[in-house]
């Protein structure tokens, strides 16, 4: 399902995590109409695949999507870290590779068929020469860190701000959406410095 809709709207992915009620794309797309097409008939296909098994009907993800842009290098580093400890940080799991929905077992390198993530986007996201098997390494030592750090606080900054990244990256992405949105700009150390963009109505918890 997931995989025909992104080889249609040619959008490749870097991130996931479903839940229940829920779900954390990490996605490169050529433009926004890409974007909102494929996830209006993602939430289509959802929708009715699930309404088939427990005969209702309706919508299945009710609120709708919110997209945050994220620069590539530590910050898309840190989202990819954030989106696949969702699970362990609500409780469910204790490690990420309990959760068989989220994109760590194919980044970790342990998913071989059936795989949603497009490894060449993900190495040209972060533009930098590694190989996979240090990426791969490095990753599962990061998330495991965390872990035992218990570095699982929430961070609202990836699913509710407008774009996070460097001070150049988000002041781009202000100009292109001054026109769509009111924005605010703020620094924040949050995320080691990391730059957000946010709408001005947007509360942080």
């Amino acid at each position: 399902m997931i995989r025909e809709r992104l080889k249609g709207y040619k959008i490749s992915m870097l991130g996931y995590c479903l839940t229940s009620n829920h779900v954390h794309l990490v996605l490169t797309v050529p433009g926004r109409d890409h974007l909102a097409g494929f996830m209006q008939s993602l939430a289509g296909d959802f929708a009715q695949a699930y309404n088939i098994r427990k005969r209702r009907s309706g919508a299945f993800w009710g609120d709708r999507y919110h997209a945050s842009q994220i620069e590539g290098g530590r910050y898309l580093w840190n989202c990819l870290k954030y989106v696949d400890l969702n699970m362990v940080r609500a409780g469910v799991v204790s490690h990420p590779g309990e959760w068989p929905w989220c994109s760590y077992h194919e980044l970790a390198g342990f998913r071989k068929r059936y795989c949603l993530i497009n490894q060449g986007a993900v190495f040209e996201a972060f533009g930098e020469r590694i190989s996979p098997d240090d990426y791969k390494e490095n990753y599962v030592a990061a998330l495991e860190q965390s872990i035992i750090q218990k570095d699982l606080s929430r961070q609202p900054i990836w699913s509710e701000s407008l774009a996070v990244g460097s001070e150049r990256f988000v002041r781009e992405v202000e100009t292109t959406l001054k026109n769509r949105f009111q924005t605010e700009l703020m620094d924040t150390v949050q995320d080691n410095g990391a730059w957000i963009l946010r709408e001005s109505t947007c509360e942080y918890a």
